[in-house]
């Protein structure tokens, strides 16, 4: 088998999801994914996370190749997501004396997953574990993205094995390590990622990385996705730039329609905004695109403007979903504009005033609404909103 080494006693044991369509049964992986566990070969043998149920036998067989009949010390539970932990068990039966490390919420998260946590060894930040030639720290980076989220920080390598954080979406063809591959490919899946799974916990990542940045580190090997160990800045900058909400000069905009009413009313405030010489628009109907890449663009640009037809005297059911999606998300920061038709009653304005009133972000133009086909006067006000949101981003 091949062995991939981060270190002289550092391996790789790494798994290519090709088959799921859903992480976390919600979020389209069109291009997989990775799940990435490490083993530290030293007089002490310790892995860090381990891997998705459907790996474990080839799991357990990777790490019998490389340390033979001997047997594994430590276990490093750096999150406790089921993608990680599902081989759990199987290390536990396989390995009877191991030593499960943790700090004091990850034990808690295991007794909920039905598993009794044996023999463990309760770390707190700063925390050292001397494997012999490998000394290992620990720190929480809590809510990036789970209450009992760690890191482990190889002091002998500079190493930072930070679990969720700076990971991607999509599987790793070949190349491992960044310099390995053409990062190109995973500009939107690393973005997609942190806006799907840690964008929710932005202040957080602020935290994390402010807790992280006194480490000397050379090497961030995550738990999905590339290793990055030559261009480091190319996945902090970013997470530094998406946490803080930093956004580009842009407009998302997206409808709901039946009958193309309410499309037409996005075309027009689209074409206004192009005139006014923004050039990052986007329109999406919410009918046909998953809110995935919808909310990944909403943390890309700063305008967003909605739009629905009435439905049953409600929002568009596909509109009403993405709505509760940014809400959960809570991305700050944002102008907003809202629009939307009816013929034979009203809902769909409405409620996306509630919206508005909920989120508060700044709202931009008067909201707009028009009753059967586009007319004139309401034509009007498309452009009004469109020369509204324009004047706020090039302010």
């Amino acid at each position: 088998m091949h062995q991939i080494k981060l270190a002289d006693n550092i391996y790789f044991l790494g798994f290519n999801d090709r088959r799921t369509n859903l992480f976390e049964n919600i979020w389209p992986i069109p291009n997989g994914i990775s799940y990435n566990s490490y083993l530290i070969d030293d007089e002490k043998v310790a892995i860090i996370d381990t891997t998705e149920r459907q790996f474990i036998e080839d799991y357990l067989e990777k790490i019998q190749g490389i340390i033979g009949d001997r047997k594994i010390d430590y276990l490093i539970i750096n999150h406790m997501e089921p993608d990680h932990s599902g081989a759990l068990r199987a290390i536990r039966a396989r390995y009877p004396d191991i030593t499960l490390v943790g700090n004091k919420k990850t034990f808690g998260f295991i007794e909920n997953f039905g598993m009794d946590p044996g023999k463990v060894l309760l770390v707190n930040d700063n925390d050292r574990l001397c494997l012999g030639k490998n000394n290992l720290q620990f720190q929480t980076i809590p809510m990036v993205h789970w209450p009992e989220t760690m890191v482990t920080y190889d002091e002998s390598n500079k190493i930072v094995f930070s679990g969720d954080a700076f990971g991607s979406y999509g599987t790793l063809d070949g190349g491992v390590f960044d310099d390995e591959i053409n990062l190109d490919f995973y500009e939107v899946d690393v973005m997609r990622y942190f806006t799907n799974i840690v964008g929710k916990y932005c202040p957080h990542t602020q935290r994390a990385m402010k807790k992280l940045s006194g480490l000397e580190i050379k090497m961030i090997a995550a738990t999905h996705g590339p290793i990055w160990r030559t261009d480091l800045n190319w996945v902090l900058s970013r997470y530094t730039k998406w946490s803080s909400y930093d956004m580009e000069q842009g407009v998302v905009i997206v409808y709901g329609s039946m009958y193309g009413h309410t499309q037409k009313m996005a075309e027009v405030i689209a074409r206004q905004l192009s005139e006014r010489g923004i050039k990052n628009i986007r329109v999406y109907d919410s009918s046909k695109t998953h809110s995935s890449y919808i909310i990944n663009d909403i943390f890309k640009y700063k305008g967003f403007i909605v739009g629905s037809c009435a439905y049953n005297n409600a929002l568009f059911p596909n509109v009403e979903t993405l709505l509760a999606t940014i809400e959960h998300m809570a991305p700050k920061a944002h102008y907003l504009g809202i629009f939307g038709n009816f013929l034979w009653n009203g809902g769909g304005v409405n409620n996306l005033k509630k919206f508005a009133e909920m989120i508060k972000w700044e709202m931009v133009g008067e909201p707009v609404e028009e009753k059967g086909s586009l007319k004139a006067d309401k034509f009007q006000m498309c452009i009004d909103m469109g020369n509204a949101m324009a004047d706020k981003l090039l302010q």
